[in-house]
């Protein structure tokens, strides 16, 4: 799957809100994808921190691009699980959020996703998904 293809699959399959995110596909490989999370006052929090609503929203739904990749395209899924822990905030930059599977099999396919801020090594965030394949 390309960059491309992967980019149709978020304006394509997701809710109005989550394409007002600004998510860009950076990467995308057999079982791993790269999304950037664009920085938008609009999702900052009090004291100007990225909101961790639109940092598991960004997670989750890089989630589905990564599945996608490795299923040589969309299919029906949906979240079991999200747990994600925030080790930092983020001001004024964007996140990359890099998702990596972990188990895909025939119903579920297990992720973790690294989020760091543009330009810096620490991480910011860390999550595990599950996905329920329902088709």
């Amino acid at each position: 799957m390309t960059s491309e293809e992967a980019e149709a699959i978020l304006q394509e399959y997701f809710a109005p809100w989550i394409r007002q995110l600004g998510l860009r596909v950076e990467e995308v490989g057999e079982r791993h994808a790269i999304v950037r999370l664009p920085w938008s006052d609009d999702l900052a929090r009090e004291g100007g921190g990225l909101c961790g609503q639109a940092m598991m929203a960004a997670a989750d739904t890089a989630t589905v691009v990564a599945i996608s990749a490795a299923r040589g395209g969309f299919v029906p899924m949906t979240t079991v699980q999200q747990s994600t822990t925030f080790q930092r905030p983020v001001t004024g930059k964007d996140v990359l959020v890099d998702v990596r599977l972990t188990k895909l099999g025939r119903t579920l396919a297990f992720a973790d996703i690294t989020m760091r801020a543009d330009g810096g090594s620490d991480v910011t965030a860390q999550a595990t998904t599950v996905y329920a394949l329902l088709a």
